[in-house]
């Protein structure tokens, strides 16, 4: 099997406009996450916002077996048929892998269903995350628990649909808990969402962030099942005593 051709969609402007930002991620958010991904298991692309078509034409996507997605600032300046292309590939069998305030993205609360709404609060604080599906593979590699010494809080109640698979909880200094790893399937396309990684933050150098991004990758990737065949089946498995078609 060859590598797995991975595209990290980012908006790509906090860190044009904030030197603070830039400072953190001088490349781009998009960049820290695909240099944690590494080269070996993982053939990397990127696209911004700002690209034609977002970055993410047809042929793009069919090209593509995991999206992984950051956005914050810009999510209402996603066209909509680039947000209904990216979902028919999920549906197809394309993995998604949507990060941090990507749970308000067009492409996530179109999947979801749902309002996607929380509670937030920028102070800076500890986040603890804790494993609590040990035997899941996004967590191979991942201790008990392991500590953000800063991050952006997310509190509960999350209004997503209850996940497949639970996979992490957070809790932060400020006595907030918020569900920060949710596994969904979507037609024959596996979505993972995971809480960490606010931009003035140096999160996606984190080690144990990228080893969960990375194994989620590889647990999105695509089945080689064929799409299923929908609508009118004429021809019965069994004869049917009168049936004409």
């Amino acid at each position: 099997m060859g590598k797995l051709r991975v595209t990290v969609w980012n908006e790509f402007r906090h860190e044009k406009e904030s030197e603070t930002i830039r400072s953190v991620y001088p490349n781009g958010i998009h960049q820290a996450i695909g240099e944690g991904l590494g080269t070996t298991d993982f053939e990397i692309s990127y696209a911004t916002l700002d690209d034609p078509e977002h970055g993410l034409s047809e042929e793009k996507l069919q090209n593509t077996d995991v999206l992984i997605w950051w956005g914050h600032k810009a999510h209402g300046e996603v066209q909509d048929e680039i947000v209904n292309r990216v979902y028919d590939r999920v549906l197809h069998g394309m993995g998604l892998v949507v990060l941090h305030s990507g749970h308000f993205s067009k492409i996530f609360k179109k999947l979801m269903g749902t309002s996607c709404d929380l509670k937030w609060r920028e102070a800076g604080e500890k986040e603890r995350l804790w494993v609590v599906a040990p035997g899941h593979p996004i967590v191979e590699g991942i201790g008990e628990f392991f500590e953000l010494e800063h991050e952006e809080m997310y509190g509960e109640h999350f209004d997503i649909p209850q996940p497949d698979e639970l996979v992490l909880v957070s809790w932060f200094e400020g006595g907030n808990v918020f569900r920060s790893g949710c596994c969904y399937s979507r037609g024959q396309g596996k979505i993972f969402y995971f809480r960490p990684g606010h931009e003035t933050h140096p999160t996606y150098y984190n080690e144990n962030v990228r080893t969960v991004i990375r194994n989620a990758a590889k647990w999105a990737a695509p089945t080689t099942r064929d799409y299923p065949k929908y609508g009118k089946a004429a021809t019965p498995l069994e004869p049917i005593k009168g049936y004409n078609g």
